[in-house]
């Protein structure tokens, strides 16, 4: 299937490792030329470099998403390298593990910026070219937290919910301009960031990070984790020109774990 990325320009957060890693390299293998950000030098040019093996051209830049000043910085890289973002995919790191007690105002804020404000900013950066052409594909990548809460996530869980509400709100806004909005929502994938999460029940809960996996691998029908290659296949299917009549979506790639019917 041609999924008609080739020559597109593709805006990928957090790409140096995991998902965002996963989706700009299937992005690149379909042909699109990307930009890439992250916070460190050295895990982003390796992710640039591993990426350009496609054929495509890959710029790298070192940004922290939570910060504007190095959002509007990426924004302005892409704009002087290619002249446009056809495709913005928003991804971020999570914010750290914990229940409603042990998270303070500051931990609250710095998550807002994190998975809220980085959203919107970057939004409002490429929205107006996209309207402009006629074309454009949002994706962002939340969590299956957004639809069923996850234990110790009481961060997560609050601003994902409220993320998928900005996206469903703007999806309807846009529609008509040919720009789609979609959420992409990732249950237990095999990731450095899993791994961080596993380390940090384990502790809490004093067993084996294998007891915890066991867990997980019990609460999904599948009965294994997720690898990102499955979730990169449909992000790139989501922004490509095949899906131009799918917005205001949240679609996990969770094995079945997610409960609810909708």
């Amino acid at each position: 299937m041609d999924l008609g990325l080739r020559e597109k320009v593709a805006l990928v957060c957090a790409a140096s490792r995991g998902l965002g890693f996963a989706v700009a390299d299937e992005l690149a293998a379909e042909g699109a030329h990307l930009v890439i950000c992250s916070r460190g030098q050295d895990g982003i040019e390796k992710a640039a470099g591993s990426i350009r093996t496609h054929g495509t051209e890959v710029v790298a830049v070192v940004a922290d998403i939570a910060d504007p000043a190095d959002l509007k910085r990426l924004y302005d890289r892409a704009i002087a390298q290619f002249g446009r973002v056809d495709i913005l995919v928003t991804n971020s790191g999570g914010p750290p593990a914990g229940q409603f007690d042990s998270i303070d105002r500051s931990a609250w804020d710095a998550a807002v910026s994190l998975l809220l404000h980085s959203v919107i900013d970057l939004t409002r950066m490429v929205l107006p070219g996209m309207k402009e052409r006629k074309w454009g594909r949002i994706l962002n990548i939340t969590s299956i937290a957004s639809k069923q809460p996850v234990d110790n996530l009481m961060l997560s869980n609050s601003l994902r919910a409220g993320l998928t509400g900005f996206a469903k709100t703007l999806a309807n806004e846009v529609a008509a301009d040919g720009v789609t909005v979609n959420n992409i929502l990732p249950g237990y994938t095999r990731t450095e960031r899993l791994e961080e999460l596993i380390e940090f029940i384990g502790r809490k809960e004093d067993i084996s990070p294998d007891d915890v996996k066991a867990r997980w691998h019990a609460e999904i029908p599948m009965r294994r984790l997720g690898e990102p290659r499955e979730f990169a296949a449909l992000a790139a299917f989501l922004v490509s020109e095949r899906a131009s009549y799918i917005t205001g979506s949240s679609i996990a790639v969770d094995g079945g774990w997610t409960r609810s019917l909708f």
